[in-house]
């Protein structure tokens, strides 16, 4: 995941999560990474159009936003 985070923050590119919140419910969460730790990250989240703090541990899986031939 790191790679990714890395490569999302460096090129302003956009990134698909599948999050887990505090109640359990999986959503999932198009975001631009400003900066991540160990244990936080945080994200320009497309879908709130808002800043947003993530906890790593949270984040179920993410990759590249794939786009669609038409």
């Amino acid at each position: 995941m790191k790679g990714i985070f890395i490569r999302s923050m460096q090129h302003k590119e956009k990134i698909v999560i599948f999050y887990m919140d505090s109640s359990g419910k999986v959503t999932e969460r198009y975001v631009r990474v400003l900066k991540f730790n160990d244990n936080h990250i945080l994200v320009y989240c497309h879908y709130r159009k808002k800043v947003r703090t993530l906890k790593l541990d949270n984040i179920l899986s993410c990759g590249p936003v794939r786009k669609v031939a038409i």
